[in-house]
């Protein structure tokens, strides 16, 4: 079966690529320059899409930057260096990203005749993005299946999560056992651009906390 992997160069997407592999799925990754300050995870991405054997990859261009609204996407607001208060959604989380980029996923899948889309939305430790839960999830699924030529003819695109339930050790260690090199990804909000990571914000504060309670050693690259 063909599957539109999204692949951030993350240590999530990474992991589901790999995943995506193991079950003899005939990947195709997508990436999207949506005008994200760490732009240099797209070149992670590509490594990433190399070493884990995605049969083609595609980088797309939309600007979301025109809009901000996120410090990810706005250089005037700052990324936060601390943990956010419990409940708050952080001023990192990009309006709508996950439905953009499902919608221009679900849009290659049907082209490819692909069955199945996956994408590394988490839920447990994560930043508390609204469109990483498993009712959105479930919700986009379904109305892929009632937007989209495939599901009104009874073949809908199947929407996989597959590490939504897990915590960030747990990922890393399925990742490990399926040879990801978690040195070629970048998960940083504010990467250099040689890809170093700042060691201090959400992104890496997660990750870093994941390798510790993984019992493994960090092979991030730290400015």
């Amino acid at each position: 079966m063909r599957a539109v992997v999204l692949l951030s160069g993350g240590l999530d997407s990474a992991t589901v690529l790999a995943l995506a592999r193991e079950q003899r799925r005939e990947c195709y990754a997508l990436s999207l320059r949506y005008g994200q300050r760490h732009a240099i995870e797209l070149k992670a991405a590509t490594r990433v899409a190399a070493a884990l054997g995605a049969k083609r990859h595609e980088i797309v261009d939309i600007d979301l930057s025109r809009f901000g609204g996120s410090a990810l996407t706005d250089v005037s607001i700052a990324v936060p260096e601390q943990p956010r208060e419990d409940g708050a959604i952080p001023v990192t989380y990009v309006p709508a990203r996950n439905t953009i980029m499902l919608s221009i996923a679900l849009g290659w899948a049907e082209v490819l005749d692909a069955g199945e889309i996956h994408f590394g939305a988490n839920a447990v430790d994560y930043s508390g993005y609204p469109d990483c839960r498993p009712d959105y999830v479930a919700a986009f699924e379904r109305m892929a299946a009632l937007a989209t030529k495939a599901g009104v003819e009874g073949r809908p695109i199947r929407v996989r999560a597959p590490i939504i339930g897990m915590a960030k050790a747990q990922i890393i260690r399925e990742g490990l056992r399926l040879g990801v090199d978690y040195s070629i990804t970048v998960s940083c909000y504010q990467a250099d651009d040689g890809g170093r990571a700042c060691g201090r914000c959400d992104a890496c504060r997660i990750r870093r906390a994941g390798f510790a309670a993984a019992g493994v050693a960090d092979p991030t690259r730290y400015r």
